[in-house]
Parts: C-alpha cells; structure tokens; sequence
C-alpha cells in the first residue's frame, strides 16, 4: 500500500460543523450521516477507509449552494461494520433506503473511488432513487486497474492492520469508529472484496440519468477508461454542434497533474461538480 500518498486526502479532516447528525437504522446497518448546507440534495459519499471527513473543503464548498447529506458507509467512520461483505452493490442498497427514510425523493448523489463505485450502483440498482451521478476516480471494471494497484490491492488484510496503524487512514478510523479494535476485521473485508473481479460495462450503458466523469490524468487507471466510461454514457460520439446542441448530457473532466491520492485536494473539483449539477437536466 503507498500508505505515505494518502496524507493529502486523509489530512483534510477539519472538523466539519454539520448543521444536524444522526444516525439512520437501513438494511440491519445502523447508518451514520451528517447535512451540510441548504438547498438542493446532494448524497456525498466517501472512499475506502476513509469518511466523510475526507472531503474536507470540497463539502464546504458544495455546501454553499446545495444541502449535502454526507454518509460514513458500512463499516466506515461512525458506521460500525455488520456481518456481510462490504460489497457496493449492498452499501447502495442502504444509500437507497436511506434516500427514501429521509424523504428525498430523486436525488443527485456523488462519490469518490468507494463512495463513486456505491453511487454506481446506486443508479443501477435503484434508477427511481437518482436524479444525477457524479463519479469521481472511480473504475468500473476491475481490470483497468494499473497492474502495481492490484499487486498493492492484494495486500490489503489483517496481516497489514499493525503496520498500517502508522497511516492516517487508521489514524482518522481510530478517532470516528464506533469499535476502533475492528480495524484488522476491516482490512480483511476490504481486502477480500477488492480481489473479486467486476465488469459494470452492459448495467453502465443502460444507465439514463446525466452522470458527471471527473478522473486524474495521473489516477489508479489511465486516463482512457475514464474516456471510456464517458462513451459508454454516450459521450464522444459526435461533434457538439456550434450552438451545443450535440452534447450529450453525462460530462467528462480529467484533471491535470491530479493523482487519485489528491484528487479532494484539487480546488477545481466543486466548482466542475457544482457547474454540472447546475446545468445537468433532470430526468
């Protein structure tokens, strides 16, 4: 693991007010989340080992014209972790339940890595559930992975809880969780989802809502699936006309000389995301 390139993202934890938590009982999880803001919703979710906390500047940034409901997913910062994988196809299922606990109708949901692969299935699973999609470095196809990434994949477990107790991952999970000592139990289930294969391709070409693509030109893939992702939504297939007629409604953005490890850190990611929810149609 290069535990050292996540220093950026995992040091943002800024002690975020949130205008109201709690906690919300969906699917046998007990669900934590947090509302930022006022305005129109916006379900915010985080990467691996990570939390809502991750996001630093950009929720406040996305707070300032919208209300974020930010959510620690299962087994991840306030969220205590259950018996049953953490898959992203059952974390969506709770992001779902808790859109229609909360009353919220179709909802713009965004998500980072983790948090972008739950927000896709999301749209999958539960097309009714999502007004608008914004997946930022997130693969949909194990395989576009950058071979050292998997090798460094297969080392997540137990085996590496103790040494990777000197990362700010575990540093900011020791602070939030509810069982800070289900650390290496974590580590495990991570560990063991990230080694299955996974080909979304067919469930994302089927997907109608716009959906945002953001990627670093330096990511954990290259930069070509993000491209493809956005083909796959209907983007770049024709010339957009000159008075934009021809663009198609999903939007793709690769930021420069941005890495997966600091891509939240970039002060251009809540302006393009804010710019797309502002302009995207509604389903």
């Amino acid at each position: 693991m290069k535990a050292a390139s996540f220093v950026t993202v995992f040091s943002m934890a800024l002690g975020l007010q949130a205008a109201l938590a709690d906690y919300a009982l969906v699917n046998g999880v007990r669900l934590y989340y947090e509302f930022h803001g006022e305005g129109e919703p916006l379900v915010l979710l985080h990467g691996g080992l990570g939390a809502i906390q991750m996001f630093g500047p950009v929720l406040t940034a996305l707070a300032e014209k919208r209300k974020v409901i930010a959510v620690d997913l299962q087994g991840h910062g306030r969220t205590a972790d259950v018996d049953r994988p953490p898959s992203v196809e059952l974390m969506a299922d709770d992001i779902a339940a808790l859109i229609r606990r909360l009353g919220l109708g179709r909802t713009d949901i965004a998500g980072y890595s983790l948090g972008g692969g739950v927000a896709l299935q999301t749209a999958i699973r539960h097309p009714a559930a999502v007004s608008r999609l914004v997946l930022v470095s997130t693969p949909f196809r194990r395989s576009a992975f950058y071979p050292d990434i998997l090798a460094q994949q297969a080392q997540v477990g137990a085996a590496a809880a103790e040494a990777m107790k000197q990362t700010p991952m575990y540093q900011m999970y020791r602070e939030l969780a509810p069982r800070p000592e289900d650390w290496p139990r974590l580590l495990s289930k991570i560990g063991e989802a990230m080694a299955k294969d996974y080909d979304f391709s067919k469930q994302v070409a089927a997907i109608k809502v716009p959906v945002l693509v953001v990627a670093g030109d330096a990511d954990i893939f290259p930069p070509s699936h993000a491209v493809e992702l956005f083909g796959l939504l209907g983007g770049g297939q024709r010339d957009g006309n000159w008075d934009g007629s021809g663009k198609p409604v999903s939007r793709l953005a690769i930021l420069p000389g941005r890495t997966h490890y600091d891509m939240l850190a970039a002060p251009e990611l809540a302006a393009i995301v804010t710019t797309f929810l502002d302009s995207a149609p509604r389903p």
